[in-house]
């Protein structure tokens, strides 16, 4: 079993993609045969996540992208920021990140900054007195066997092509003193979410499907 650290430094080095791409697969195949007890979250932002593992700060995920992914309606909207750095290395796709420049601006703003505060399969989304405009600073565009970092408290979005699923192996090492935030409303209120979380069934099913994009590169 690769340790957090271990997939960090592969990630980094760049240079044995293929122990890291043998190490999912491992997973998936542990997930969908009901060696390891993990349930699937489809996520707001219309990716699914399996959350492979969580140690203290430092948090193992794979996120995969349907190619004909639902939706996405987020209550607020899809541009966000982590409370933890993140750093993805890509498996299968094309991942497209932009990077959102954030400004205060009371006068004439366009959205509102929300805090989201987790608590297991519920999203608290407190609106904030903090009212702000957002431009698309960079756009940035990772295939597969490409790795990318996101700092926390950086405002993006992730996206895939429509019809284009994809598949990445992500890592987070949370911020301490840095909340999840997303740019709402402005006239908008707190409200809570609650994320869709799948069965034992639907999940060893996914991670069939997931391991065959990744087998694929």
């Amino acid at each position: 079993m690769m340790t957090y650290a271990d997939l960090e430094r592969e990630i980094d080095r760049g240079a044995r993609p293929e122990l890291l791409r043998g190490w999912v697969l491992d997973v998936l195949d542990d997930v969908a045969e009901g060696r390891r007890p993990l349930l699937a979250v489809r996520h707001p932002l219309g990716f699914t996540c399996l959350p492979v593992e969580r140690t203290g700060a430092d948090g193992i995920c794979v996120h995969a992208w349907p190619a004909d992914p639902p939706p996405v309606r987020p209550t607020t909207s899809t541009m966000h920021s982590h409370s933890w750095d993140l750093l993805s290395h890509v498996l299968h796709g094309t991942v497209r990140n932009e990077l959102i420049e954030v400004t205060d601006a009371t006068a004439d703003p366009s959205w509102r900054i929300y805090e989201v505060h987790s608590r297991g399969d519920v999203d608290e989304m407190a609106a904030t007195d903090r009212l702000v405009t957002a431009v698309t600073a960079t756009v940035e565009t990772h295939s597969a066997g490409d790795s990318y970092a996101l700092r926390a408290g950086g405002f993006h979005t992730s996206e895939v092509d429509a019809g284009e699923p994809a598949v990445t192996v992500a890592l987070g090492r949370t911020t301490p003193g840095v909340c999840d935030l997303s740019l709402g409303a402005v006239d908008g209120r707190s409200h809570r979410i609650r994320r869709d979380r799948c069965g034992a069934a639907e999940t060893a099913r996914m991670a069939r499907e997931i391991a065959e994009l990744v087998a694929r590169g």
